[in-house]
């Protein structure tokens, strides 16, 4: 980090938070503060909704994701764009029909105030710990690669989202993530055409795909019927249409960016934009993550990308084995070097080599096999390491090899992405807890100042929560992975009850309310015994099992043991 990389970096992050603050302070009711009086265009709806989805863990994790296991990742989103339509149809006009301030409000009308409160309930601890770790994951990152304490690393990005988030709510989450996609995208796109400039002099564009093929990063679809895979085309488009209906059509973080639109067809609008969008940017994340592994086939690599684990090794009595292993990767390194630019030379003559494409896998196996072995040193010299380094390949490539300037624009991108994130999970959470927590069970009537005062309160709250979140999590195998399977756990349960109330109109409050706290227990139940002690089971299909389990069994209770009983239900899906 350069004095100039300090001044990009401090600029930009003091720009976005004094810019946010100034344009949308003085709310002047609740209206306001959750849903921005209404007042955002389509394309602010669009970017606003982009820019919560994409936090730090997506610009951190997903091209190290690439980098190790290539460009399958990508078949996650394919439901995405399915779950859009379906939310334009239906989702958007209902809630805009019945005035709701939070997606939670609707379920009273449709069913009681129980089952509101279940679903509210659920949405705060799921996205309580999301937000939670949209603040720790640009920070341990950071503190690991520059040395910076963890706690104050967590503190500044907490407190720096909580001054405008708390100073103008909804308006100021939309007016600043504006701001935040453009500073997240041109960080992107100088990246990825500087690591082809990077790249030898006669290597193409389309050199690189084939080197990166040969090494199995370019396998996008897999039409595998295999549950134990996480990532084929059957479990995108099912699984991942599940968690992504679930996650835009009823996770108050989403709901919040689209409720504030002009109209219905602003919102509407905005949600199109991002269908069309999201795959493509999503797929040039993971295509930049796989450029940063060809370039690594021309250029020095750590045996390990965490530095932590380096310092461990070093005061340990593993050093020495741990150095021995490192010579062979210098040496293996060398090879992979010499046989990339043999293949490229072949390429160049319109010749795919296939013997020179097998000593790349053979290169590649051996190098796979080395890391392997200095994981199992590192847990030996500290168990409690994280030897699993997917979420600093790209950080590593950053700060090794951007220039001047670039490494602070690339930090701005990081924490941009965090504080985006991390703002509209705040507003949600604060205009959950004060809606349809608060003032729903609250016995006396209040003024508009007082709920305005208490949404504010619930915001600095939940801030606080977050960071203190943020300061005793663990890392785990890979960060967007663990905010997808938290969010998988409880979406699905959450998006049977809304299904159930937007399609099943026979269906009451009671079975209602039975079954989805029966397919929740379930579900839990499924995700110790079969994905986090065995692994049989792609934690996508959690989404698509937990919805379906909530209609099935409503469906179920409401004709053998509630038939012909009543309980007020408001038919309010003419």
């Amino acid at each position: 980090m350069q004095l100039f990389d300090w001044i990009v970096l401090i600029v930009t992050l003091l720009f976005i938070v004094g810019y946010g603050s100034w344009k949308t302070k003085g709310s002047k009711n609740v209206e306001d503060f959750i849903l921005g009086n209404n007042e955002t265009p389509w394309y602010t709806v669009g970017l606003s909704v982009m820019a919560t989805q994409a936090s730090a863990i997506t610009f951190l994790s997903t091209p190290g994701q690439a980098y190790h296991d290539g460009m399958g990742f990508v078949q996650f989103y394919f439901g995405l764009p399915i779950a859009m339509i379906v939310i334009c149809v239906t989702f958007i006009p209902l809630y805009h029909k019945n005035k709701v301030f939070t997606a939670y409000e609707f379920l009273e009308k449709r069913f009681d105030v129980k089952t509101r409160s279940l679903a509210a309930i659920l949405f705060l601890v799921q996205r309580g710990l999301g937000t939670g770790l949209t603040i720790y994951a640009p920070a341990i990152i950071l503190s690991a690669l520059l040395g910076w304490n963890l706690t104050v690393m967590n503190i500044i990005i907490g407190v720096l989202v909580i001054i405008y988030t708390f100073s103008g709510g909804t308006k100021a989450v939309n007016v600043t993530q504006k701001q935040q996609m453009f500073v997240i995208m041109s960080g992107m796109f100088i990246t990825f055409f500087l690591i082809l400039h990077y790249l030898p002099n006669d290597m193409t564009f389309n050199s690189a795909l084939h080197i990166a093929g040969a090494n199995d990063k370019m396998n996008i679809v897999d039409f595998s019927f295999d549950p134990e895979e996480k990532y084929t085309f059957w479990s995108g488009i099912t699984g991942g249409f599940f968690l992504a209906l679930a996650y835009f059509g009823t996770d108050q973080s989403q709901v919040g960016r689209y409720l504030s639109g002009k109209s219905i067809r602003e919102s509407q609008m905005g949600l199109i934009m991002n269908g069309l969008l999201k795959v493509p940017m999503q797929f040039f994340i993971l295509l930049t993550g796989v450029m940063v592994f060809v370039f690594f086939q021309f250029n020095p690599v750590p045996l390990n990308f965490n530095p932590n684990n380096k310092t461990v090794i070093e005061k340990s009595p593993f050093k020495e084995e741990y150095h021995v292993l490192e010579k062979k990767l210098s040496k293996l390194s060398e090879d992979k070097k010499v046989i990339n630019l043999l293949y490229i030379d072949q390429l160049n003559q319109d010749y795919d080599n296939p013997i020179l494409r097998k000593e790349l896998v053979t290169l590649s196996n051996k190098e796979k096999d080395l890391r392997d072995r200095a994981k199992e040193i590192i847990s030996r010299a500290d168990s409690r390491s994280e030897t699993n380094d997917k979420d600093y390949v790209f950080f590593h490539f950053i700060l090794h090899y951007l220039p001047k300037g670039l490494i602070g624009l690339l930090l701005a991108v990081i924490l941009s992405a965090a504080m985006s994130s991390t703002a509209s999970g705040l507003t949600a959470l604060a205009s959950t807890t004060a809606i349809d927590i608060y003032k729903r069970n609250l016995k006396t009537e209040k003024s508009e100042k007082h709920y305005l005062n208490a949404t504010k309160f619930f915001t600095l709250f939940w801030g606080i929560i977050a960071i203190l979140f943020a300061c005793v999590g663990t890392l785990f195998e890979n960060l967007i992975q663990l905010v997808n399977i938290i969010g998988s756990i409880f979406y699905g349960t959450v998006l049977g009850i809304f299904l159930v109330g937007f399609y099943l109109r026979r269906v009451k409050a009671k079975p209602m309310f039975y079954s989805a706290i029966i397919s929740q227990l379930t579900i839990f139940v499924i995700y110790y015994f079969m994905i986090y002690t065995q692994e049989k089971l792609g934690y996508l299909w959690l989404n698509f099992i937990g919805a379906i389990l909530t209609i099935l069994l409503s469906l179920i209770m409401q004709f053998l043991f509630f038939r012909g009983k009543t309980d007020n239900d408001k038919m309010i899906l003419e």
